[in-house]
């Protein structure tokens, strides 16, 4: 069965959806996190890095396997090869990144870091995806060129990575803090029992 280029994406999105929080869920059952915190804790998201690594290899793995069951001879061009090479260093340097995001976010928004950074991630991904598709294929007739509905959709994505960050209901760091009146606590008074 054929699927469409839209079908693929869609199960991207899905995947690349549940990756952070499942990333941040793995990174959290490491031994030395929250609640039984020992100096081990400050190497969990690396070991848990190290896991999405290993999960990398196993899914190439089944890759190299589809490539022979299809036939192919596995060439490759000197630019093909370090193309890609190229991407995959970038495609791991971004999740190397988003474990480190994740840790950081996490004394502030506990299990809820995910919530947190994978709204800016991914609202800010597809600008920095647009921006590096122009830069290579520059539109024609420049900048002024660009359609309204394009530009809306690049300022859209922008605002509304930070809005989901910031106010989504499972991210109990994020958005505005409620104004909370605390007056000093009055110790009632005891009788004496003497």
């Amino acid at each position: 069965m054929k699927m469409s280029w839209l079908t693929y994406a869609l199960m991207t999105v899905f995947f690349w959806g549940v990756y952070g929080v499942i990333l941040h869920m793995g990174r959290g059952a490491m031994p030395g996190t929250p609640p039984n915190v020992t100096p081990e804790g400050a190497h969990a998201g690396l070991k848990a890095f190290l896991l999405v690594c290993v999960a990398y290899a196993v899914i190439g793995v089944i890759a190299g396997f589809v490539l022979k069951g299809r036939g192919s001879n596995f060439s490759y061009t000197t630019s093909g090869f370090s193309i890609s090479l190229v991407a995959g260093i970038a495609g791991a340097a971004g999740a190397l990144t988003l474990v480190l995001a994740l840790g950081a976010a996490s004394p502030i928004y506990k299990a809820a870091a995910a919530a947190a950074v994978m709204p800016i991630v991914f609202g800010g991904a597809p600008i920095v995806n647009s921006v590096c598709a122009m830069l290579l294929h520059p539109p024609e007739g420049g900048l002024k060129s660009l359609p309204l509905p394009f530009v809306l959709g690049i300022i859209l994505a922008a605002a509304g990575g930070v809005l989901v960050a910031m106010y989504a209901p499972s991210n109990t760091g994020g958005g505005t803090a409620k104004a909370v009146n605390v007056s000093p606590a009055v110790e009632p008074k005891h009788e004496s029992l003497r």
